[in-house]
């Protein structure tokens, strides 16, 4: 008797459209004022002591990698992006966060795990094959 609900592939593809989806939002959010989140990337590097042209890479980080995220194609690098982008994320906006509890119990980076960890078992498991360019 097969499971319908033991599927490679639709869980990989839920996977994919969670994490793109959902980082999505975030660059939707840094595009619709591209200048303030320049300056704030830029002062959170230079602070740091790091090229200010970098901030460039929170565009793709978080629109770019959703969108290969979500279509499936290069869904690997997508997620490995989205890794990256987490990282300077905790490293230089959250960095005090680290091992801070909510006041509710939770972990205070929560939302930066969830990006990071899912970003990292999206490298390792691949698009799945419900993808445009499936791997």
């Amino acid at each position: 008797m097969n499971n319908p609900f033991n599927s490679d592939a639709f869980g990989k593809l839920v996977l994919r459209l969670t994490l793109g989806v959902l980082m999505a939002f975030h660059g939707i959010s840094k595009l619709m004022n591209p200048a303030r989140t320049l300056e704030t990337m830029s002062g959170l590097l230079a602070a740091a002591g790091l090229p200010t042209y970098l901030a460039y890479g929170v565009f793709i980080g978080e629109v770019l990698a959703p969108i290969l995220i979500i279509l499936g194609i290069y869904s690997r690098i997508g997620g490995l992006i989205v890794v990256i982008n987490m990282v300077f994320a905790v490293l230089l906006a959250h960095p005090a966060q680290l091992l801070a509890l909510t006041k509710t119990g939770g972990w205070a980076l929560e939302l930066q795990g969830f990006y990071l960890l899912t970003g990292l078992a999206l490298l390792f498991l691949g698009s799945g094959r419900i993808a445009v360019k499936p791997d």
